[in-house]
Formats: C-alpha cells, structure tokens, sequence
C-alpha cells in the first residue's frame, strides 16, 4: 500500500498539524463523554434529568464526570496501531490493517483483564495504561468481533449486519494521516471497519468520516471535506444511505435555526449513516465548538456517537486551543490522549528521525514495539 505524497514539515506546519491532531482526539473524547450519560435517552427525559436547557457540560456517567466511553478507548488504540504500523514498516512489513487490528485486540484484553499483563511484551506504552481497563459501554459487535484473533476482511468481515457508528467512532485517526491520498485513507478506514462491522453502511461511513477529517486536518472547509468524501463515495458499491444521509446534512444546513428538532430529522436510529450526518450537521452550523457539541448531544438520538463524531471534526477543524478549557480539564485520560497525540504528531513529522532500518531510538521501540 503506497502512502502517495510525502509532506515536507517546516516548523509552522510541524505545530499546527499537532494542533489538529490534539484537537481531533480530544474533541471526539469531549463529545464522546458530553453525551456518555445521557446516550440512551430522548430529549425530553433529557430535558427532565438536566433542566430545558438539556446538557450544558459534563454530567456523570460510569461514576464519573468526563468519563469516556469505548469509542475513545478504542480511538487510542488505533492511533497506536497505526504508530506501530509506521515503525515496523523498517522490518519490510507493511500492512497498517494488520497493525491496527493487533492494537485493538489489545484494546480487547482492557475489557476483561484486571490490569495491564506486564507478561505481555508487546503491549507497548498505551497498553499500560492502567484506566484503560475498564468497561465503558462497548458495543456487543465491537466485543465480538474482537473475541478472537481472526481478522475481519472485506472479504470476510465480522457482523455483516452489523451499521451502527462504532466502526466510525474509533476512526477518526485515519483521516489524520495527512501525507496519505484520501482514497488511501477511504480504504484504509474501511478495511479497519471490517474487523468489527460489516454492513457496507458502517464500513462507507467510516471511511467517509476518516475522509472529512482528512480534509479538515489538510486545512479544507468542512464543507469541501463532505463534497470530496461524495466523490470519492460514488465510486463504491452500496454508498447510497452514506451519500444521501451527507447530502441532508448540507440541505438542513439552511432549514431555520439550529436545533434538536433539526438533529432528529437526519434520523435517531443509531445506523452510522444517519449518526454521521447528523455529526456534520452539528459541526457545519455551531457558531463554537461548545454550541456544535451541545447540539450533537441534546436529542433523542445516540448521544455520545454523535458527539464523539462532531467534536473530532471541530478539534480537527479548528485545532486544540479552540476547545472548552472548562471540559478539557475535567476530561477523563486527558494527559494520556495528549501524549499519544504528541507521538503520533511526532512519528508523522519525524519519524526518520525516530527509526530506520538501520537504527532506532531505544525509548521509541519500547514504546512502540515491533513485534
């Protein structure tokens, strides 16, 4: 798998790429946790739990306030999977699905292992993580399809059936590989989706979401990212849901003042098509990134997904400084998400400088190990 263009990075570009790369990850977590405790409920019993003005900041959920969910969990570990992709590409082995799939299978063992397997020498540095391991609510496509070591393929994926967002939750990472062709990242995301959901909904909205991303962290409008992704869209088979659900997002853009009533009309059934679109939206006509992340959560809808969706979209679009620093510091894994986003900057823009074939700095291979 050829990667197409090789950025050059000069200093400015070096930070503002780990802007959006802080922004992307810590954007989806806010959103993910704004909405993790009120996922399941309609905008009135939203409405009768936090006051008319529904969710307004973090409210507890798992125990906590700023808890995530598994789609942030599952988020870290792919970022990680596709570090080690990179490092490991030295040996002559090149294949990043096979690597991201490893990554969550780690993310896998976080579901029913006390705490980290110090016996286990590939766990790298994120596997260590202590409050990684815990339960938050994943998905029962998510914990089957990575209940063995079978890789699902396009081929052969897990839960053909299976179109809920979970697959697209986890994929924000893809679209930050910015030196990569958009069609690269399209597959990419999608050859990922499969190791847990395969219906050509989930599989399609993942990589439509990995290409907006892409757009957003390459410095394009929000709604360049979406024409861009239908381009490259039209040419898959079973894209219609995906392409039609993107395009109601960009006509209810001019339907009247944004609000829940506009969120639910894109659909509240929890398929990732609709979830998307209904991310899009929030993040197109949200004059801030607190006010589209308000909207993304207060409805009747999957909350937390939707969340999880638009704030990756708006950290991407608008780089870290632009989000809340009232959630940021109440974020559950904040210090843990800012160093993976660090080294993932890092490794984009400096990895000849972290490894070769030749040679590589001892501190990174334990981080990020080849085996």
């Amino acid at each position: 798998m050829s990667t197409g263009a090789t950025a050059v990075w000069g200093r400015a570009e070096q930070q503002d790429f780990r802007s959006r790369v802080r922004g992307a990850l810590l954007g989806g977590a806010l959103g993910d946790a704004l909405g993790a405790g009120v996922s399941t409920l309609s905008l009135e019993e939203i409405r009768a739990a936090h006051g008319p003005d529904a969710v307004t900041g973090f409210v507890p959920a798992h125990g906590a306030r700023g808890t995530v969910t598994a789609a942030t969990q599952l988020t870290l570990f792919t970022v990680d999977g596709l570090i080690r992709a990179q490092v490991r590409r030295d040996t002559g082995a090149w294949h990043p699905p096979t690597d991201v799939h490893r990554a969550h299978l780690r993310w896998a063992a976080t579901q029913h292992d006390w705490g980290p397997d110090e016996r286990r020498k590939d766990n790298g540095w994120l596997a260590a993580q202590e409050w990684l391991y815990a339960r938050r609510a994943p998905t029962r496509e998510c914990l089957g399809g990575l209940g063995d070591d079978i890789m699902g393929t396009l081929d052969r994926p897990k839960n053909p059936a299976a179109h809920d967002a979970a697959a697209a939750t986890r994929s924000a990472p893809f679209g930050l590989l910015v030196g990569w062709e958009p069609h690269l990242v399209l597959q990419l995301a999608v050859e990922c989706a499969a190791h847990t959901h395969g219906h050509p909904t989930a599989l399609l909205s993942a990589g439509a979401f990995a290409v907006l991303v892409h757009g957003l962290a390459r410095g394009e409008t929000l709604d360049g990212s979406v024409q861009h992704a239908l381009g490259l869209l039209a040419e898959r088979p079973g894209h219609e849901p995906v392409t039609e659900a993107l395009r109601q997002a960009l006509g209810t853009v001019r339907q009247g003042i944004p609000g829940p009533a506009l969120v639910e009309s894109l659909g509240a059934t929890g398929s990732a098509d609709e979830v998307l679109a209904a991310a899009v939206y929030c993040a197109l006509v949200g004059e801030d990134v607190r006010h589209g992340l308000r909207l993304a959560v207060n409805h009747g809808g999957p909350s937390s997904a939707t969340g999880a969706l638009c704030g990756a979209l708006l950290g991407a679009m608008h780089g870290e400084t632009a989000l809340p620093p009232g959630w940021v510091a109440e974020l559950e894994g904040r210090a843990t998400l800012l160093e993976l986003a660090d080294d993932f900057a890092m490794e984009t823009t400096q990895g000849p400088a972290l490894h070769s074939p030749a040679t590589a700095a001892p501190g990174w291979l334990a981080r990020y190990p080849r085996g």
